[in-house]
């Protein structure tokens, strides 16, 4: 007798875990192809269990053609990169993924924007702003999520440059796209409120800042986006305007999710 498996397909676990309203959740079941692969890999890496989505991406790139999905491991390969520090190492990894694009919209945008977000973080502001540029048409056919991403990089950007009001409005555009257009992706959601916060400390509006990073912190918390919540948590240590109470105890949540990235395989890169 022939026995049909009727288990359900992983890809919409991965795809809620990776995109939409379950950011936190783990374990997850194990990927099969590639494009679970790498939802699989990009709700690790939100996580901070960065191990587990290098080992992910590693697969995935060892059994895929050279195609649109190798290109956007690449792309989040570098973005798990940037997060512990490492933008000139990240830089390799997004300029593969521009190489592997294509004509494909997600991947060439999420490689330029990713090529922009390295140039910043070595502080090429001229390179990163005409790097954003060249991802906009890209941008406009691709995915809800690209649009955030180059907000999110645009804030930076103002930042980094020193005209808070710019970093402000370009964090609000991130916000309002992320309710808008995914509103499912927690995960996105999230992160614009961090980018937020900073905008809004380096505007000098730092009442707003707290209040918006306060939420972001309880909301990374319960969304369990232990490198979010860690940057929300420096954040707010840096402000310095709570309680020396408070300020100790957000001295040890930084401290603890920190540590934590770090049991999960992730390598900061030391100042």
């Amino acid at each position: 007798m022939i026995h049909i498996s009727h288990r359900p397909s992983v890809e919409p676990e991965l795809a809620a875990a990776a995109f939409g309203d379950q950011p936190g959740r783990w374990p997850l079941s194990a990927a099969t192809t590639p494009q679970q692969r790498w939802l699989r890999a990009v709700a690790a890496g939100g996580q901070g269990r960065y191990g587990s989505a290098y080992a992910d991406l590693a697969a995935l790139l060892g059994a895929a053609p050279p195609d649109r999905l190798s290109s956007l491991a690449h792309s989040a390969h570098a973005s798990f990169l940037r997060q512990l520090g490492w933008h000139g190492k990240a830089r390799g990894w997004d300029g593969r993924a521009w190489a592997l694009a294509g004509a494909d919209p997600e991947a060439a945008a999420d490689a330029l924007i990713g090529l922009a977000a390295d140039a910043l973080g070595v502080g090429r502001l001229p390179a990163a702003a005409t790097l954003l540029g060249r991802a906009d048409p890209f941008v406009a056919q691709a995915p809800p999520r690209l649009a955030v991403r180059r907000a999110w990089v645009a804030a930076e950007l103002a930042m980094a440059g020193g005209d808070g009001d710019v970093a402000v409005r370009n964090a609000e555009i991130a916000v309002e796209l992320a309710a808008r257009t995914l509103e499912d992706s927690a995960r996105h959601q999230a992160k614009s409120q961090v980018v937020l916060a900073a905008a809004l400390c380096s505007s000098g509006a730092l009442d707003r800042a707290r209040v918006v990073a306060d939420a972001a912190l309880e909301l990374t918390g319960q969304l369990g986006l232990v490198p979010l919540r860690w940057a929300v948590a420096c954040l707010l240590v840096d402000l310095g305007t709570e309680t020396t109470a408070r300020i100790e105890e957000l001295r040890d949540l930084r401290d603890d999710s920190a540590r934590r990235v770090e049991q999960w395989g992730g390598v900061w890169r030391a100042l």
